[in-house]
């Protein structure tokens, strides 16, 4: 086999992925897997010859990557969240940055609180919601709760890997949680709220490799959010917050399901960066 450098097997791997309509970037991220080097690294290494074995894997993954679909996360097993990595695979839904900016207005809430609070992380999936706001707030005490054991495990591997202390449970959505005496100060959520009609139109990259459970809900998308609120009632403190991530065109269905269960709530949707409907936050004040 011919000698390559780094940048040519690069460049022909991004040059392969663009023309089968795939994002060039995956080819970077792939080679900094195989090569074991940050993107400095492989900057600094451009001109150096490519080992033939790291070479014979690295096609090996463009082309499956090209060929199935399959996330470049899953060939890596792991994605970066607020700073940090984390491992996933196809018992989890890939990180998002969206997210991010659910976990930063539930950390900034929970400043203005100004006291140690209970949170939960309903349907934690691998952990990055719970282990980055017990990490953030150190003051805090983090529950999380997932219906999979085969997520809550790789949640719970996340959380060793970060020593973060949070404490996984099993169960759904709230209902593991209300068998305690305890209260909770914070519910936060990513839930699944896409609706089952509109799984025809998604990427096969998503139908094929992310876990249905954890994407799809029944009224519409809106099944998850009714069950959590309902259950709020009887877990939630009087001056409690919720805070949800939510469907780009949920953003005045979900805030109507939290008025009709809490009235008196101060119910508020966020954008993210995007401009889409992405955060809808509640703060209670009495029930």
């Amino acid at each position: 086999m011919a000698e390559f450098k780094i940048y040519e097997v690069l460049q022909r791997a991004s040059l392969f992925l663009e023309k089968n309509g795939l994002e060039p970037r995956v080819a970077e991220l792939l080679l900094q897997h195989h090569l074991g080097l940050s993107r400095n690294g492989i900057f600094m290494k451009m001109r150096e010859p490519i080992e033939e074995s790291r070479l014979v894997n690295f096609e090996k993954d463009i082309k499956k990557h090209a060929e199935t679909g399959v996330p470049v996360q899953h060939l890596i097993g792991s994605e970066e969240f607020y700073g940090r990595i984390f491992k996933v695979n196809e018992d989890v839904l890939i990180p998002r940055p969206e997210t991010e900016e659910v976990v930063q207005e539930a950390i900034r809430l929970a400043h203005n609180a100004g006291r140690p609070l209970r949170i939960a992380d309903i349907g934690t999936g691998s952990g990055i919601i719970a282990i980055t706001l017990a990490l953030e707030l150190p003051n805090v005490q983090v529950t999380a709760v997932d219906l999979s054991e085969k997520a809550l495990k790789t949640a719970m591997e996340n959380a060793d890997q970060h020593n973060a202390g949070v404490n996984f449970v099993h169960g759904s959505f709230l209902e593991p949680l209300m068998k305690t005496s305890e209260k909770l100060d914070m519910i936060v959520s990513n839930p699944p709220y896409i609706p089952y009609v509109e799984w025809e139109h998604l990427s096969q990259t998503v139908t094929n490799f992310d876990p249905e459970m954890a994407l799809f809900a029944e009224n519409n998308g809106l099944a998850a959010y009714e069950a959590i609120i309902e259950q709020a009632k009887e877990i939630l403190n009087p001056d409690g917050t919720i805070v949800f991530e939510i469907g780009y065109d949920q953003g005045e269905t979900v805030p109507a399901i939290i008025r009709n269960v809490f009235p008196t709530a101060s119910v508020h949707t966020l954008r993210d960066i995007n401009g889409k409907d992405r955060i809808v936050t509640a703060i209670l004040n009495g029930k």
